[in-house]
């Protein structure tokens, strides 16, 4: 099938989103699929992408590493008429979200959109943040969700939370699969040799993109604290991103800056080799629908210390393969990394085991049989018995109606958001869906 897939954050821009897209374009191409992907310009971006169509955006959007695009869907119409796609696959809500609910009204095709983010986690990106934006932003998404044929959720804490926000269009629990081919072995003494380090140093390891939603300055400080009680232990950061310094600033605080490495974006097979240098992998976003780096993590057998939170608590299970915290202080964070080094080896090993196998049931091939399941399903859905001629008249009248989707579901939004209290989340777009 021809699946186009729509995104405001696309390689070369590292973060969990631009990760998820490429595993599963490359897994359905690898199936025989053909995939368009339409994605904002990005600095660097590769001059040799073939089926990527780049619109034009907003660089480094109020100060992010973020690209801001300019949803112009006039720009795909060429691409579009060439592919003749039969899926439309969104990624966000706004912005090229709205695009691609217009293409899949226009050429009346089903419409799934990945809830990837906790978007009401993210407004401190935009100018006057407050209580009513995030409300907005939830009311927003839910809206969105209601206009589309099929949800998929990262995890199972997701899904509830979208039930929960008043989603009625169906949603299927899909997350972005690890390869654990990649995973599953690396170098981890030649990163250690390279890094000056003792083959007996303990090393507490993170992997993520660096940024105020990751919760990294509580991450800085707890394994800060840690490392105080242990002086061969050390801290190995693999990302980059505007919280770098912050971290930085922590570490000198605190006179450890000969133990902290940051040692910038990693490709897969670097990535590997730093989990298997690792000893433990540590993460305290509370932002996430999934994780991913967590269960690369667990496929390189490291036990994972996180705090709970959605998506977090779907894969790290308290003392079988990690440890999850409900206690939200440095203290009990830094405790938790020394009950992990002081396991007995046969129970460190278990955790370990345990580890491998949680990433067992991430695994690409399964997760995208998924996907591709819930895809043919859509289609054997369609609507099939329209003449070409209602069909072309009809793309005209539902090009039209979906534009007032749009804005009266903006301005419905903006007032949900506005009232004191709580939002009453409407499924207030829930029966427009175009079947």
């Amino acid at each position: 099938m021809n699946i186009v897939m729509v995104t405001n954050t696309y390689t070369p821009h590292v973060g969990g989103v631009a990760r998820s897209i490429e595993a599963f374009t490359s897994e359905y191409r690898r199936r025989g699929h053909r995939v368009l992907v339409v994605a904002p310009e990005f600095p660097g971006t590769s001059t040799t992408e073939t089926d990527v169509v780049r619109v034009p955006a907003i660089q480094n959007f109020n100060g992010s590493d973020f690209s801001v695009a300019l949803p112009v869907s006039g720009l795909l119409h060429d691409a579009l008429q060439t592919f003749t796609p039969h899926i439309v696959h969104s990624h966000h809500p706004y912005l090229l979200g709205m695009t691609a609910l217009r293409v899949a009204r226009y050429y009346r095709l089903p419409l799934v959109f990945t809830h990837h983010t906790r978007y009401e986690e993210y407004t401190h990106y935009v100018p006057l943040d407050s209580p009513k934006l995030k409300r907005f932003v939830i009311e927003l998404t839910t809206r969105y969700c209601n206009l589309c044929d099929q949800i998929f959720a990262p995890s199972k804490s997701i899904l509830s939370l979208l039930e929960e926000r008043g989603v009625t269009t169906p949603v299927t629990v899909v997350p972005t699969g690890v390869r654990i081919e990649i995973f599953s072995s690396g170098n981890g003494p030649g990163v250690r040799d390279n890094m000056g380090l003792p083959r007996d140093a303990f090393l507490v390891g993170h992997v993520s993109r660096l940024a105020p939603e990751k919760n990294q300055r509580f991450l800085a400080e707890a394994v800060a604290a840690f490392l105080k009680t242990v002086p061969l232990a050390h801290f190995l950061v693999a990302g980059k991103g505007p919280s770098e310094a912050e971290i930085r600033a922590v570490f000198d605080r605190q006179g450890l800056s000969d133990r902290l490495h940051i040692a910038g974006i990693l490709d897969h097979r670097q990535l590997a080799d730093a989990y298997h240098a690792m000893d433990v992998f540590a993460f305290a976003s509370k932002s996430e629908t999934q994780g991913m780096v967590i269960t690369e993590a667990m496929a390189a057998g490291l036990p994972v210390v996180a705090l709970e939170a959605p998506g977090v608590e779907d894969v790290v299970r308290d003392r079988y393969n990690g440890r999850l915290l409900r206690d939200e202080s440095i203290e009990a964070f830094a405790g938790a990394l020394a009950w992990i080094r002081d396991l007995e080896p046969d129970r460190a090993q278990a955790l370990r085991h345990a580890a491998r196998k949680t990433a067992g049931e991430f695994s690409m091939q399964h997760t995208t049989d998924k996907a591709l399941e819930r895809y043919q399903t859509l289609l054997s859905e369609a609507l099939t018995s329209k003449t070409e001629e209602d069909a072309a008249w009809e793309r005209v009248l539902h090009l039209i109606k979906v534009q007032w989707e749009i804005t009266k579901g903006l301005t419905e939004a903006a007032g949900a958001a506005l009232r004191s209290g709580e939002p009453p989340v409407s499924a207030g777009w829930k029966d427009r869906r175009h079947h």
